[in-house]
Parts: structure tokens; sequence; C-alpha cells
């Protein structure tokens, strides 16, 4: 990648350092942009309820358009209907949709009560452009 860009981020939580050093490095991005509060509320509250996401994810595309210029870079992870039409979305408008790969640890501690309590540590390996 040769051309500095931004990396609009769709997603419920902030990069880790690990994140933000391979967007910076790998992707060659200059800036990163949250959404907006309220937005971040609809992308982080998606109701399962509702028989389309179209309507409900419109405010979000609508700033996203206005936001984003081709070429930069998406981060979209979330529910899944609403990451698969975002995609699309963001490859309409020329833009590169990316997803988090990780790698998961679990340990497993006996408890005295006979219960197995796990933990789980997930450690950043790379960004992944989708459809590749």
């Amino acid at each position: 990648m040769s051309d500095l860009r931004r990396v609009i981020l769709l997603f419920s939580h902030t990069l880790t350092l690990a994140q933000e050093q391979e967007l910076r490095e790998e992707w060659n991005v200059t800036s990163m942009v949250y959404l907006p509060a309220e937005l971040q509320r609809l992308w982080s509250g998606v109701p399962p309820h509702l028989d389309s996401l179209a309507s409900y994810l419109t405010p979000l595309w609508e700033w996203l358009e206005r936001e984003a210029n081709a070429g930069d870079v998406a981060v979209i992870q979330g529910e899944f209907g609403a990451v698969y039409l975002t995609v699309n979305k963001a490859i309409e408008l020329g833009l590169v949709p990316l997803y988090a790969t990780t790698r998961r640890e679990v340990v497993e501690v006996s408890q005295p009560d006979g219960s197995v309590m796990q933990e789980r540590v997930f450690s950043h390996v790379r960004f992944r452009v989708y459809g590749r």
C-alpha cells in the first residue's frame, strides 16, 4: 500500500496498540476516525427483532458516504448482518474493508467445588481484507 489514508472504525471497542501500529505501518493509515456517539450506539445496539437492517443502518451509511474517501480503510466488525451489509456498502464507496484476526488462548482452572473456570486471552494477529 503506498497512498496515505484514514481508517474509519466501525466496531464496538477501541483499537489496541498492536492494531494501531499495524494500521500505520502496513496500511499507511495517518488518522483514525471513530464513529460519532449516536452512530456508535446504533452500531453497538443492532436490534435482533428487525426483519431488515437497511433502514436501521441508513444513518450510518449516509455518514460513511460523507466522511470516507475512496481508498480509505474501514475496519468493520459487529453484528453479522450489519457487517455483511456495511462491507458491501464500503466496497461500493471504494473503501478497503478490513477485519481483525486474533489468536485465542484458553486457560482452564479447576475450582475447589469441581467446576472449571476458563480465561480467554485474545491477541491481535493481523488485519485481513474482506473477500480475499
